[in-house]
């Protein structure tokens, strides 16, 4: 993941010159970058604790399903 901030700070290097607000621009434009990559690897990375959530409350929601549709409607 660390690549991807230096390769976006030297092409911002490149497009802006090295100077001090090019290179102030360079960092915070790759910070926001890499901050959003990060914030893409984290749902990535959750997605499967997602999922097994989902199924988990499905079972327990087909496991405890009311007998009847009178008992359905009170529990609302």
């Amino acid at each position: 993941m660390e690549i991807f901030f230096v390769l976006g700070f030297f092409v911002m290097l490149l497009l802006t010159g090295v100077s001090l607000l090019g290179i102030i621009l360079a960092l915070i434009v790759a910070s926001i970058v890499m901050m959003f990559a990060g914030l893409l690897v984290v749902v990535i990375k959750m997605l499967p604790w997602l999922a097994l959530a989902v199924a988990a409350v499905w079972i327990y929601r087909a496991y405890r399903k009311p007998s009847s549709k009178a008992e359905r409607w009170l529990s609302r």
